[in-house]
């Protein structure tokens, strides 16, 4: 299986920055879709940004303009930059590898936005 292991989250207070990176243990980036799930407790997981095999990106409309996802293929690395954390960000994100039938995740990371 394809291991993916989530890192960078932690306490910020609102207005601050996180850059979560997603280490993947083999080359992927060429064939999967990527992207990166929060998941408050007792909330749905959601899909909050996403990057194609093709390097096409996606984002939740509540993130927008504010978090970048991107990939560095030669590290086997994706990244998801947070700018401008509100409050509502906080949850645990998880990395999320994919195709149309085999999907893969992280363990995922904390994210805290806390005043």
């Amino acid at each position: 299986q394809v291991q993916l292991v989530e890192s960078g989250g932690g306490l910020v207070q609102p207005g601050g920055s996180l850059r979560l990176s997603c280490a993947a243990s083999v080359t992927i980036f060429s064939v999967y879709n990527m992207g990166w799930y929060r998941q408050a407790p007792g909330k749905q997981r959601e899909l909050v940004a996403g990057i194609t095999s093709g390097g096409s990106t996606n984002y939740v409309d509540s993130v927008k303009g504010r978090f970048t996802i991107s990939r560095d293929n030669a590290k086997n690395t994706v990244y998801l930059q947070m700018n401008s954390l509100k409050p509502e960000d906080t949850a645990v994100y998880y990395c999320n590898a994919n195709t149309i039938v085999v999907h893969y995740w992280g363990q995922g990371t904390q994210v805290t936005v806390s005043s």
